[in-house]
């Protein structure tokens, strides 16, 4: 799981961009449960898991955002 976050972590900001988009939005959703399994936060698996099948079509725009802002895209730890 560390390793997969390490990856997301230490992508190019236009490549995390990219994965960012409405269909590839997934891969944040695969993100944000490999962090939550990581830290054991079993309310993050719990919404992770939701937002894997329920709520990608949604995030997408609130990721772009969060990532050219920040940096990063936000999750609960």
């Amino acid at each position: 799981m560390k390793d997969v976050i390490k990856f997301f972590d230490d992508l190019p900001l236009i490549v995390k961009v990219i994965f960012a988009l409405p269909v590839l939005d997934i891969l944040w959703a695969v993100y944000r449960l490999c962090r939550s399994i990581s830290k054991e936060n079993a309310l993050g698996i719990v919404l992770a898991v939701l937002m894997l099948f329920f709520c990608p079509a949604i995030f997408w725009l609130v990721d772009i955002i969060t990532l050219l802002v920040m940096g990063k895209v936000i999750w609960l730890d």
